[in-house]
């Protein structure tokens, strides 16, 4: 069954609840599941942030680095 399905037949279901008890319970578990998942998207892992970090201080230590007034050259340009 595809998830598109699986939808539709949980919101059948859903429908046919008559507890107030029970419908909560749906709500509290579907905000703390939104919750995690905006949570993922706003956050990095420890180890991602720490490997940015370890690379832009080896590409600073190259060279690979732009001062702010020739990125502002650069910016003016891209109009």
């Amino acid at each position: 069954m595809n998830i598109e399905a699986r939808k539709i037949e949980f919101v059948q279901e859903f429908f046919k609840l008559q507890s107030e008890k029970v419908i909560s319970k749906f709500e509290k578990l579907l905000q703390k599941e939104k919750n995690a998942v905006d949570s993922k998207v706003e956050s990095m892992p420890a180890l991602e942030l720490n490997a940015r970090i370890d690379k832009s201080l080896e590409d600073s230590k190259n060279g690979k680095m732009t001062n702010a007034e020739n990125l502002l050259v650069e910016i003016n340009k891209w109009d």
